[in-house]
């Protein structure tokens, strides 16, 4: 893997950042020299990762955060707003990370069960409508240094990454569980968004890739994980270990190293890139 670019700060909004793999990211883009824009759902856990796990960052003014509903287009609209505000009208980076995470229908319901649909729309909506619209919404900010360029004014950006989308989906997209039509569907959608975000956002200068996860544990990346002292350790299985050819489950930061990369390759654009371990490749 190529190194990391850091020789220039770049503006990265991240969606779901409160916990999770979300809040993996948003501290490596911070810890990488870059500014950051978090949204999430949670008030009390993106109060908490903003000024308590981000502390320095914060007090640095080097993160802000905004509670946003991705099921709302116009609370989409209105907090890119107040992200780009922060960025001074320049978004370098989208990550999509937030969705449902949990793939399964609640409560060991199965397809047959009527009551499923509502929980599919909740998939598709915030899992794969909500892209769309983040992407969509951040547009004008993405695209601002093409137009410079244009202008005459510099075209520092045909030598180095350019802005970018990063969706961040799941292995599921390509191998499901039973009872995860809702959650397979959506991120298998990802995949058709990626490829044609990428194919017409090119001639604005924005590539666009998906980031695939496999099993990747993330107790310990959220305020009940802190206060626990959960690490990421404890949480691997001999399960794990077993059926996984890489020997172990995946860490958050496996994901952050994935769109560290992704940020900095600029011939790198509609691609789908699984970091599960292997665990596609192994028949069980």
């Amino acid at each position: 893997m190529a190194p990391v670019d850091t020789s220039t700060s770049k503006n990265i909004l991240v969606s779901g950042g409160a916990r999770g793999i979300g809040r993996a990211l948003s501290r490596m883009f911070l810890e990488a020299g870059h500014l950051v824009f978090i949204f999430d759902y949670d008030e009390a856990e993106l109060e908490y990762t903003k000024t308590v796990h981000l502390a320095q960052f914060h007090k640095g003014e080097k993160v802000e955060s905004a509670l946003c509903n991705l099921r709302d287009l116009n609370d989409i609209r209105t907090k890119v707003l107040v992200a780009a505000k922060f960025f001074n009208e320049r978004i370098d980076v989208l990550v999509n990370n937030g969705s449902i995470a949990s793939p399964y229908w609640k409560d060991g319901k199965t397809m047959e069960d009527p009551d499923t649909l509502v929980e599919w729309q909740a998939y598709i909506e915030t899992n794969l409508t909500a892209p769309f619209a983040m992407s969509q919404a951040c547009l004008p900010y993405m695209k601002a240094r093409i137009a410079d360029a244009e202008a005459g004014a510099h075209l520092s950006w045909l030598q180095g990454a350019g802005p970018c989308i990063i969706n961040i989906g799941s292995f599921r997209a390509h191998q499901s569980d039973p009872n995860q039509e809702g959650y397979a569907a959506s991120k298998a959608g990802q995949l058709g968004l990626t490829h044609s975000m990428a194919v017409s956002l090119g001639s604005l200068g924005i590539r666009v890739n998906l980031i695939a996860p496999g099993r990747i544990k993330v107790a310990h990346e959220s305020r009940e994980g802190d206060e626990a002292g959960t690490d990421w350790v404890s949480q691997v299985s001999q399960k794990d270990v077993d059926e996984i050819p890489s020997n172990r489950a995946g860490r958050p930061k496996d994901v952050a190293d994935a769109a560290l990369y992704l940020m900095a390759a600029g011939f790198v654009t509609g691609q789908d890139m699984t970091v599960d371990g292997g665990a596609l490749r192994k028949k069980n």
